[in-house]
């Protein structure tokens, strides 16, 4: 759900590019078959996509931020991911590994504990960007980057619970988990790394790795990437040029160059596909629900309009380290105060379902029987007074030593729904006496610094969005909170730290049986809700605004974005171009 320099972008200057479309995503299998050349033509096949973010890093394994997965898709491929049926699949491995196929095997770990050793096998002819082969030396280098606690690597836990990684040949690979996980076969945060590219960068200096790394110094060297495209330009903070990777093993794409424009803007999103300046706008990250109905009504004839509900958690991150914010009663008064359905119903026609934790109502896992806070402003007053929050100065509570109730929310800026939203959100809050102050930065900053830093006083406002039965350890378990010791590796923003909802999460992790899991995924929904060291507001319904043309573009409503099967997005034939 996650999800992380200011980007300009000029309307009046921007050029509008010829466009074309795209193919139909085959199954996971026939994924991996080697593809037919693409349709002759003496036009170049060109596709211009909005996004309304620009990625803070194109380093696949450092950050995560749902502009860099977008672009990611196009040019990499991770060891498994969830597809647009909700499966998971093979994304860089032959065979997905199980128990029942015999390519994970429970072992006892050297202490002696239970553990499970899963093997994975590199598809035959995969090579980086540059035409070296990519081997399983690159994923061991990938492997040694993660877990060297200095790189400020995503998803730590990942790199702890793999104890030990054997390289068996040049495309098999066996990992060792020191405990058995009902996921134990996902490894969807795991990318390679070009060794014969970064080795010598990480060998220096593993703490500066993250800064000085190919990945943000010399973004278009083809040998980065092992994905259908690969970079062939940018312009820092306003567009990305993918063209077609030669050495790419799977099916050729339709499309000779994409184009990725960060618009963050999303009033000069519509204005540049109205222009024909861009030919779609991304679900994933481009104009959100509220703009795309008021689009539909006045231009909705003339473009495929999509609406995907999914696993995009709105919420509000908390500093718990903020003293008015450490007290759960003044939390709780806060979600009272809050009308959140009022905001999805006037907002997004009623049609973004109002957040009562941060797992949805579309994943299995969801339970009804947790704590729930409809709209109360006399409930809300009654715990703010009972917090110590009595006095009233020209509107504002004080305390008895005289401070105000006074916070800071900070989001995404040029995001016009977020700006509508925190607005509204200032005026309920006002009503009970909370002076909220709004403090909004470029997306870059924000994610790149500001909520992986803990650098926000109060409240952060963004999105995360989760694959299928996600567990959130990485967001709520104390061993995730983001430190300098740790180059703030993990997304525990709001530095909760509950032993109860620890043993939570890792009894969900332990249990293999997906119906006895339901009780331990009920168990954490419920110390989330009482708790409240987030404040949820809404999952999101992903609006995608495509041209009539363009075939082949499934919308997956979760983690692994519709980049994913860049290489089967085509042109409609006979369509015209847009």
């Amino acid at each position: 759900m996650k999800a992380f320099t200011a980007i300009s972008f000029i309307l009046a200057t921007a050029l509008a590019l010829a466009a074309c479309s795209g193919g139909k995503e085959p199954t996971a299998q026939s994924d991996k078959e080697g593809g037919a050349s693409a349709p002759a033509s003496s036009e170049p096949k060109t596709l211009t996509i909005g996004l309304a973010q620009y990625p803070s890093t194109m380093h696949p394994n450092i950050e995560t931020m749902v502009a860099k997965s977008y672009v990611r898709g196009f040019l990499a491929r991770s060891m498994t991911y969830f597809d647009a049926d909700w499966n998971l699949v093979c994304g860089l491995c032959v065979t997905l590994p199980t128990i029942e196929n015999g390519l994970a095997v429970l072992e006892q770990t050297p202490e002696g504990t239970p553990g499970i050793a899963v093997s994975y096998e590199l598809p035959e002819g995969v090579t980086w960007g540059d035409g070296t082969p990519l081997t399983t030396a690159d994923i061991a280098f990938a492997w040694e980057v993660g877990r060297n606690a200095k790189t400020g690597a995503n998803n730590l836990d990942m790199y702890d619970r793999g104890y030990k990684l054997d390289v068996i040949d040049d495309r098999k690979f066996t990992l060792h988990i020191n405990k058995v996980t009902f996921d134990y076969n996902q490894l969807g945060d795991l990318f390679p790394l070009p060794k014969h590219l970064e080795g010598d960068l990480f060998a220096e200096d593993a703490y500066e790795y993250r800064h000085r790394t190919n990945y943000n110094a010399n973004t278009t060297n083809p040998g980065l990437w092992w994905g259908p495209y690969i970079i062939s330009d940018t312009q820092q903070g306003t567009s990305v040029t993918l063209t077609r990777n030669p050495h790419w093993y799977g099916k050729s794409p339709y499309f000779d160059e994409v184009t990725i424009r960060a618009i963050q803007n999303t009033s000069a999103m519509e204005a540049n596909l109205r222009s024909g300046t861009i030919d779609m706008i991304a679900g994933e990250l481009g104009i959100q629900l509220d703009q795309a109905l008021a689009f539909e009504k006045r231009h909705g004839d003339n473009y495929n309009i999509i609406y995907k509900p999914g696993l995009h958690y709105e919420h509000i991150d908390l500093n718990l380290e903020n003293p008015i914010l450490s007290d759960k009663r003044v939390r709780q008064a806060i979600m009272f105060a809050m009308n959140r359905k009022m905001i999805s119903d006037l907002l997004f026609q009623g049609r973004q379902p109002v957040a009562h934790t941060s797992v949805s109502g579309l994943d299995r896992v969801a339970s009804t029987n947790v704590t729930q806070y409809a709209h109360d402003k006399d409930k809300a007053i009654a715990m703010l007074e009972e917090a110590g929050w009595t006095d009233i100065k020209e509107g504002i509570r004080h305390n008895a030593k005289g401070e105000p109730l006074r916070m800071e929310i900070m989001s995404t800026a040029g995001d016009k729904t977020r700006e509508k939203v925190e607005q509204v959100l200032q005026s309920q809050l006002r009503d009970v006496g909370v002076d909220l102050r709004i403090r909004n930065e470029a997306p870059r900053v924000f994610f790149g610094q500001t909520t992986r830093e803990r650098r926000f006083t109060a409240m952060a406002m963004f999105a995360w969005v989760s694959s299928p039965e996600s567990v959130p350890r990485s967001t709520l378990h104390s061993s995730e909170i983001p430190t300098s010791e740790n180059n703030y590796t993990g997304q525990n923003y709001s530095t909760i730290a509950l032993p109860e909802l620890d043993a939570a999460i890792e009894a969900i992790e332990k249990e293999l049986d997906s119906e006895k899991r339901l009780a331990l995924w009920e168990k954490v929904q419920q110390i989330y809700a009482d708790e409240l060291p987030v404040l949820p507001l809404y999952f999101r319904a992903n609006s995608y605004v495509l041209p009539k043309w363009l075939e082949g573009l499934r919308p997956t409503g979760h983690l692994d974005q519709s980049s994913n099967h860049a290489e089967y997005w085509h042109r409609k034939e006979g369509g015209a171009q847009g």
